[in-house]
């Protein structure tokens, strides 16, 4: 009868820590913010949503946790129809063959002004490791990287003239 409690008391502490540990994406408040230059003068800002995927975060045991998180690529939003149609195209994302931009972490460990994961950074086919810095507060990860259009091979037919090199990004992600 011990071990029966015990194995009770045991199975509930476990799955209490797995609850706490996996957060729930609010998809609504989550999203990915970009700015790069366009035709060598002002800058382009645009947006990603449609955030999903596992986020696994509890800050006193980084080792377990991870992030496998995806945005669907054809949500690109520039605030301008024509352009945003064309990013979708084969010129740029091509998001009828790389219908999403995906992170798989391989690590998180703390740093001096918050946290950085390691991992995998997918897009437009091509999959990279990246560090993310980012913070974590209120439940909420902000994590900051540039990314050089080029190494994803994004607009590659088109110069630096037209469009810069490398996009500032801001990812936002909102868990429950």
């Amino acid at each position: 009868m011990k071990n029966i409690i015990f194995l009770f008391a045991l199975l509930f502490i476990c799955s209490t820590s797995t609850i706490k540990a996996q957060q729930t994406i609010n998809k609504e408040a989550s999203k990915i913010d970009f700015h790069i230059t366009g035709g060598g003068i002002f800058k382009v800002k645009g947006t990603f949503t449609g955030m999903q995927g596992d986020f696994n975060l509890d800050t006193s045991t980084l080792e377990n946790a991870n992030f496998d998180i995806c945005v669907d690529a054809a949500t690109i939003n520039t605030k301008n129809k024509k352009r945003d149609t064309h990013l979708r195209t084969s010129d740029f994302f091509d998001v009828e063959k790389h219908p999403n931009i995906c992170f798989q972490s391989t690590a998180v460990t703390k740093s001096s002004d918050g946290y950085i994961t390691t991992g995998s950074l997918t897009i437009h086919g091509v999959t990279k490791e990246v560090e993310i810095p980012f913070t974590f507060s209120e439940n909420t990860f902000t994590g900051h990287l540039v990314i050089n259009r080029f190494d994803y091979e994004i607009g590659k037919t088109f110069g630096t003239m037209r469009v810069g090199t490398e996009a500032t990004v801001t990812i936002t992600c909102v868990v429950n």
